[in-house]
């Protein structure tokens, strides 16, 4: 039964060992690791089916072909696409883990495609030497969404809170203690979470929370993420003085297909080209030759820097990518989803160019976190996008976030079950205040705000920056967060109110810690600190 919003709604309280913040394949297979050790409250501000999992196109990367392949090969592809940022602890522990992880997924009922002998068809993806990646067609990350969901929802001891929004984690700071960032051992006791279908702010408390909130993607005006991808997670845990790292890593990614006023953009996955397509200007012309000895193929910050070059050289929206020189028939089979989208848009693309620009795609920063994905604040974990393992460094190497996911998922859920029954539920949180609050006055002032940082992000802090660019969104975003802060001191929460705090705290971390930054790495590439190698070649 729905409520009216003009009924007092009882703000109630929910107890739980393993509280779930985020339902993409790091949140449900953490919760259904450790399932059997305790109640799991898997908290989903939309549906379980909605996730930026469900949109991952190329799919999981994983030594699997020993033959020609190994941990080594996979190890080094790995440091040189982060551009020798990555940690190498972190990345041997999800490479050498990886194997074990692909099984548990088949296991849960995951169908990864096979060639006619059984083994596993695998494909290769920029910045991989070897064909190692794990596929279902080309909607592989939808596939591992709706296995999980179905095990998920057969579950008895996980409950799924749908159309829930977590506002904030308790901590100290909500038991009249003051926190700041020098404070020691914060520790978390649970989250504050807005019922969406009744308004009321409810009270999960948890012996261990997770964040597995996704990424930020719509902090930018384009990208590939579904616009759920607001960077909740990290910017909860920012406020409450966690530690968060390496956000000026945003991963653009090169081709997503250019039809404007869809938001989120569809994504054209790298293994398009990694199955021969070739980008081309709109004049028909290749033009990788001129960026990089790996052509269409090298890492997905040059190739996004090269489209960026050639669009702005020529004054273009976009460019092209062109697979009409392959079997007509292959292509279909190998990318049906592809195909049907084009041909819905009126381009048959056996036999036309595909139109592509690049896309926020990927955050390489977030929630710093330890072997364990243990974060900086005590019985809070963080795992997936929202997190920051220190695997992928400067820049992800294709399809490594999915298996990061799985394996960091494992790593939390063995170290969170042991340290769980150690950990008491507090009896002394205070209920969400919203005295004094009502309703925002105007919807416009929020939609208009979410507009503005979208655009000042992707105007200022986006492919290619510089100090002049990251100085003006600075100031532009300031405005825009103390108005932010007034309006939600006096508004009742709402998922609105609440995701244009998170994405302005969001942009606020990826500009300050790119001004931070004092040379062009990895994906931060700016003006003011061009390697010597490329200078001159690149967009300005």
């Amino acid at each position: 039964m729905h409520r009216s919003f003009h009924l007092i709604v009882k703000n109630m309280t929910r107890k739980y060992d393993y509280l779930v913040i985020g339902s993409g394949i790091a949140g449900m297979s953490f919760a259904l690791k450790v399932a059997g050790k305790g109640r799991v409250a898997l908290i989903c501000k939309t549906t379980l089916d909605e996730a930026n999992t469900a949109l991952a196109q190329g799919g999981v990367a994983s030594v699997t072909n020993l033959a020609v392949d190994d941990f080594d090969k996979h190890i080094s592809d790995t440091m040189i696409a982060g551009d020798w940022l990555s940690d190498p602890v972190a990345v041997k522990k999800v490479v050498t883990e990886a194997p074990e992880q692909i099984r548990q997924l088949l296991e849960w009922g995951v169908d990864f495609d096979r060639d006619t002998n059984g083994d596993f068809d695998l494909h290769r993806e920029g910045g991989h030497s070897e064909f190692r990646i794990l596929h279902h067609a080309d909607n592989t990350g939808f596939e591992i969404q709706q296995s999980l969901v179905r095990k998920v929802r057969e579950n008895p001891d996980i409950d799924v809170f749908e159309h829930h929004f977590a506002i904030e984690i308790i901590t100290q700071h909500h038991l009249g203690k003051i926190v700041t960032r020098r404070t020691k051992d914060i520790t978390c006791y649970g989250a504050y979470v807005l019922d969406q279908n009744t308004g009321s702010v409810d009270k999960f408390l948890s012996r261990v929370t997770l964040m597995a909130t996704g990424g930020a993607g719509a902090v930018y005006t384009t990208t590939t993420n579904p616009l759920v991808a607001t960077g909740d997670g990290i910017a909860m845990v920012y406020r409450a003085k966690g530690t968060v790292k390496d956000m000026e890593f945003i991963q653009f990614h090169p081709t997503a297909l250019y039809h404007p006023g869809d938001r989120p953009s569809f994504l054209i996955t790298e293994a398009m080209r990694g199955y021969g397509a070739v980008l081309r200007n709109l004049r028909g012309e290749e033009f990788m030759h001129k960026y990089d000895p790996r052509l269409s193929l090298a890492p997905r910050d040059i190739v996004a820097r090269a489209i960026d070059s050639e669009m702005k050289l020529h004054g273009d929206d976009h460019v092209y990518l062109d697979v009409t020189h392959k079997d007509p028939e292959e292509t279909k089979h190998h990318f049906p989803n592809i195909y049907a989208k084009c041909l819905s848009l009126g381009i048959d693309i056996t036999k036309e160019y595909i139109p592509v620009a690049p896309a926020a795609h990927y955050l390489c920063g977030g929630i710093a976190v330890d072997t364990n994905g243990e974060s900086s604040i005590k019985r809070l974990y963080a795992v997936g996008e929202c997190s920051c393992t220190g695997l992928h460094g400067g820049n992800r190497l294709a399809s490594n976030s999915l298996i990061e996911a799985v394996v960091y998922a494992d790593a939390a859920a063995k170290h969170a079950s042991t340290a769980a029954p150690r950990y008491e539920l507090r009896s002394d949180v205070p209920d969400w205040n919203d005295e004094g609050t009502g309703n925002p006055e105007e919807m416009v002032l929020i939609t208009q705000s979410i507009k503005e940082v979208g655009q000042i992000m992707s105007a200022y802090v986006g492919i290619v920056r510089s100090n002049l660019r990251l100085d003006r969104a600075w100031n532009r975003l300031d405005i825009l967060y103390e108005e932010t802060e007034e309006l939600f001191k006096r508004s009742k929460a709402s998922r609105e109110i609440c995701e244009l705090r998170n994405i302005i705290n969001v942009g606020y971390l990826i500009m300050r810690q790119a001004k931070e930054r004092k040379e062009s790495r990895g994906l931060h590439y700016t003006l003011d600190y061009l390697p010597v190698a490329q200078h001159g070649n690149q967009s300005k």
